[in-house]
């Protein structure tokens, strides 16, 4: 089954600011190959099921083998089965009928 989600994974107990744990997960996301978008407060990520869920496990693996000792993530996720929809026919969709 094909997903797409929009993942953000927030370390606790880390200080404040999170741009390497965040910059951890993110090279688990590229480094798994699958089709991905970083935006300002997460990543979206699409692909089948099993190989995208196991980046989100991969991501929460590699935060607190770097010490954070809590992890929240905020998983929302998608799927469809009548027909075929990437991200960026997502977007594009959109961005078409901004331009009407």
């Amino acid at each position: 089954m094909h997903v797409i989600v929009d993942l953000c994974v927030v370390p606790l107990g880390v200080g404040v600011s999170v741009s390497d744990h965040v910059a951890a997960c993110q090279r688990e996301i590229q480094a798994s190959g699958l089709s991905h978008q970083m935006h300002a407060y997460g990543t979206n990520i699409e692909g089948p099921w099993d190989e995208v869920m196991a980046v989100v496990k991969r991501c929460h693996e590699v935060v607190h083998e770097m010490g954070a000792p809590r992890i929240t993530t905020t998983l929302k996720l998608g799927t469809r089965t009548d027909r075929d929809q990437s991200m960026a026919d997502k977007v594009e969709s959109v961005a078409r009928r901004l331009g009407d």
